[in-house]
């Protein structure tokens, strides 16, 4: 805050009454904060996203139940995330902005940027990838996009949030590395580079501690760390003791208690038990946010251009889809793009009822919805047949799937090519509980099988919020990651389909092979209460990478209609240490298009446990045919860093880093080398530090160097009776030096411990 609010702020608290500034900090009801008309301070409404304005009417609900306005329905994180295009994204973010100013809603809930870290997450769909690099650039354009509009966002769920099974009270178990490396960086991210208005804790505990009432992540972390200036408000129900949490840092409870937790905080002030100056703190934050809302009121004027609005959702659904395959077929060439005089089949339930976004408490109501089925026909010029070929119903006889799938190679056979719509029915995959396996529905597999023995020039087209299983991959010529797209989603299926629009996307998440190759996949989703993390900093490509595994599609992964070349990368650390990353690019093929960028690392004879590489940078570059651009990607020193639990801090470790300028993560153009200095750490040397790391003290090892050769001396012969190859000198490196006295020679323990109190005091 500036100092202009502050004093506003402050001016405004010293106006309330005890029992004012408590109201403050729970909800008025589902969707809006309490006023204190008295002291000109207004209510103001906060609603669901992320992907959309969920605005209900009445009393509302947090499941999607209840109707709410019209608005845009752009694709859910699962597809935006697979555009990673910074500058769509922020567009994105701007649009619904503009939807929540128009309605006067001054916090749009989202966006939501928790690390996939198993695929059987019931609430995939709404997060961007299994990279916390990914979801933070993402979620911070995101984040920028809605904000400039004059209404803020609520930055969620804080943190450690991966899954739907038991969530209101499950503690995730996670070793500090993984935790910071992995589960927070994201967030850090977003928070240090676009300060979200609120950010949004999450139900479950963090290591036994639930995120509404832990001092560590609410404020030490999110605030003494990381520097966010905004307000934390609970997730809807996520409030297990106020009287605890409020101190702890979480501002605001959602939704309204109906006073009763308002009273208690009131009681433990007046009891002595809560720190009244912890509840002018809590009470200035909603202020402030108060404030910016009204502030913002006005920025943007309705009425709402839906037209331009689900052009925007068109764009953004067709930057979305991942062209995972794209096989010739006999001398024919590639599948697709398809020809629009050829004569089609389209085959599948998706395609006449489209699954656009998940279930839950992100359900848009659209205010329009294109079916592929459609806008297939609207672009052909050929003939389009269509047959359902499967019912999405839980319930369905042997007797329909079969005469579904009849009528479905009756019109595969006769077409010159199939487009045969796939996924997961809505009741596979929600909010609220987790998926059971990966696999697609029997009848759909036994579907793709019988349409192949007719056609062999067969389409898929995938709808999923999460990854699939996809055992017909190397069967199927053609494949398009579809995702959830949104309203708009029909209409880019079918651009992309036929060429109108060339394929860009690329898996911000892996598809494994199997759910058994997975890495949460022996840990998941618990037992009694607690999730023990046991794969530690290997999430996602890290994991399958550091064991070999083939996977059926690697993150990073997608294809394009024309081709790209790279050129021999540089790479060189400038004045602020980030390593700054040049290639030329260029479009080899005959049709424009968009090529994603990446980089990655990777640090040969680290001290610490590390993936085999890691994503740190990307950019999206868009080309002409024949055009050919240099790109310079940052890499930033502090990305760079691991989390010493040494120090319990971050070290850049100095030494030749490999740096992969790749097309995937398993798809490396040019490799360069770049050597970074590394962070001076200072550890405090104790008795049980290890010979090895005494000597390599600045102060300490010099003189243990001495004492060693003297005690050595002592030791003559020893060596006679080593393994052959076997050193003294390398056993002895992680002997403590706290028991050098027992080695013989001059050393005593008086002389160590004088050693380590001189060679700590040498270090201040």
């Amino acid at each position: 805050m500036t100092d202009v609010s502050i004093s506003q702020t402050e001016a405004a608290l010293a106006d309330l009454t005890l029992e004012e500034k408590a109201s403050l900090t729970s909800g008025l009801d589902f969707w809006h904060t309490k006023p204190v008309e008295r002291a000109g301070i207004p209510s103001i409404m906060v609603t669901d996203g992320p992907h959309g304005l969920r605005k209900q009417g009445g009393a509302g609900d947090h499941l999607g139940l209840g109707s709410s306005v019209p608005a845009t329905c752009f694709p859910p994180a699962a597809g935006l995330g697979s555009s990673w295009d910074v500058e769509l994204i922020e567009r994105v973010g701007e649009a619904l902005g503009t939807e929540t100013a128009i309605e006067h809603v001054g916090v749009l809930l989202g966006p939501g940027i928790n690390i996939k870290r198993s695929p059987l997450c019931g609430r995939n769909f709404e997060y961007l990838s299994e990279d916390p690099i990914v979801s933070g650039v993402l979620g911070a354009a995101i984040v920028q996009g809605i904000q400039s509009k004059g209404v803020g966002t609520s930055l969620k769920h804080f943190a450690a949030n991966n899954q739907e099974d038991d969530r209101m009270r499950a503690s995730s178990d996670v070793d500090p590395r993984p935790l910071r490396e992995i589960y927070l960086r994201g967030f850090q991210r977003v928070v240090q580079d676009a300060q979200p208005w609120t950010v949004m804790c999450s139900y479950n505990k963090i290591n036994g501690v639930y995120a509404s009432e832990d001092p560590w992540l609410l404020t030490q972390v999110l605030r003494d760390e990381w520097g966010f200036e905004g307000l934390v408000v609970s997730d809807w129900g996520a409030v297990n003791d106020r009287v605890q949490g409020l101190p702890a840092g979480l501002d605001l409870e959602m939704p309204s208690s109906g006073g009763r937790t308002d009273a208690q905080l009131v009681a433990a002030v007046q009891a002595g038990e809560l720190d009244e100056h912890a509840l002018d703190i809590a009470a200035g934050r909603v202020i402030d946010l108060v404030r910016k809302a009204q502030a913002g009121r006005g920025l943007v004027e309705g009425p709402l251009d839906v037209d331009a609005h689900h052009a925007l959702a068109r764009e953004a659904a067709g930057r979305s889809i991942v062209l995972l395959r794209n096989a010739e077929v006999g001398d024919g060439g590639a599948v697709l793009p398809l020809a629009k005089d050829r004569k089609l089949a389209v085959v599948g339930a998706f395609a006449e009822k489209p699954r656009y976004q998940g279930a839950g408490s992100s359900l848009i109501n659209p205010t329009r919805l294109d079916t592929a089925l459609d806008e297939i026909r609207a672009l052909a010029a050929g003939e389009v047949a269509y047959a359902q070929g499967f019912s999405v119903a839980a319930d369905v006889s042997a007797e329909e799937t079969a005469a579904l799938r009849e009528a479905a190679v009756a019109e595969a056979s006769a077409a010159d090519a199939v487009v045969l719509f796939l996924g997961l029915p809505a009741r596979l995959e929600s909010e609220g509980y987790d998926r059971d396996d990966i696999d697609l529905p029997a009848e759909q597999l036994a579907l793709v099988d019988a349409v192949l023995a007719v056609n062999p020039n067969v389409v898929v087209v995938l709808s999923n919020g999460g990854v699939v299983a996809l055992p017909f991959a190397d069967r199927v010529p053609a494949i398009l990651e579809g995702w959830l797209l949104g309203q708009a989603g029909g209409g880019a299926t079918a651009d992309v389909l036929f060429g109108d629009v060339n394929p860009s996307g690329k898996l911000a998440e892996t598809i494994p092979a199997r759910l058994s190759d997975t890495p949460a996949y022996l840990d998941f989703p618990g037992e009694f209460g607690h999730v023990r993390y046991g794969e530690g900093l290997f999430v996602g490509y890290r994991w399958y990478d550091a064991r070999g595994l083939e996977v059926a599609f690697p993150f990073g992964h997608g294809l394009s209609y024309t081709t790209f070349a790279y050129s021999d990368a540089s790479a060189t650390v400038d004045a602020d240490g980030d390593v700054q990353v040049a290639v030329t690019v260029t479009n080899t093929g005959a049709v424009p298009g968009r090529e994603i960028v990446q980089v990655y690392t990777s640090l040969a004879g680290s001290a610490v446990q590390r993936p085999v590489r890691e994503l740190k940078a990307f950019a999206s570059v868009e080309l002409e045919p024949g055009e050919a651009r240099d790109v310079v990607l940052t890499v930033r020193r502090a990305d760079l860093a691991y989390w010493d639990v040494r120090v319990d801090g971050w070290v850049v470790e100095g030494g030749a880093y490999a740096v992969d300028v790749a097309a995937s993560s398993r798809d490396i153009r040019s490799t360069v080398s770049v050597e970074v200095a590394g962070d001076a750490v200072a550890i405090p040397l104790t008795r049980e530090s290890s010979l090895g790391e005494a000597l390599a003290h600045p102060v300490a090892g010099p003189i243990i160097q001495a004492a060693m050769a003297q005690m050595m001396q002592g030791l003559e012969g020893i060596e006679s009776v080593m393994p052959e190859g076997v050193s003294m000198d390398r056993m002895m490196m992680s002997f403590p030096i706290g028991r050098m006295s027992m080695m013989g020679g001059d050393v005593t323990p008086e002389m160590i411990d004088g050693l380590i109190a001189m060679a700590n005091a040498g270090q201040h």
